[in-house]
């Protein structure tokens, strides 16, 4: 069974009551959830979690994907905005990613515009 990188959003205060909820509503791969923080925002904490048979998103749970060589968490929609704003607005899947300028961040989009958010990991935690 194939699993999916999936990010929850939550606040700081709430961490072990997300995790709570994560482990009730999807079977974990690995049983670990990594927990970042935004390193110009604390407050505004994300887990991710490597999930299988996952038949619905919780709330403020979104795809993402990963390289791990520079640790950059991803949505396609911000992938795909970066290719096309380095290529002239137009989409080439062959265009290569200067990763290296995303190092430790995510990469989200909003209103059309990319958001990147400098991650710092906070803990891990493992059932």
């Amino acid at each position: 069974m194939k699993s999916i990188l999936l990010c929850t959003f939550t606040h700081g205060l709430d961490i072990e009551i997300m995790a709570g909820y994560i482990y009730e509503n999807y079977t974990l791969d690995r049983g670990s959830i990594f927990v970042f923080e935004n390193s110009d925002d604390p407050d505004e904490i994300l887990c991710t979690y490597n999930a299988s048979n996952v038949g619905h998103f919780m709330e403020n749970t979104i795809s993402i994907h990963r390289k791990k060589e520079t640790n950059t968490l991803y949505t396609i929609n911000a992938l795909n905005n970066i290719i096309m704003g380095i290529n002239n607005g137009v989409l080439d899947k062959s265009i290569v990613i200067d990763w290296e300028l995303y190092t430790n961040s995510l990469l989200l989009t909003a209103d059309r515009a990319i958001r990147v958010v400098p991650l710092t990991l906070k803990t891990v935690i493992r059932k």
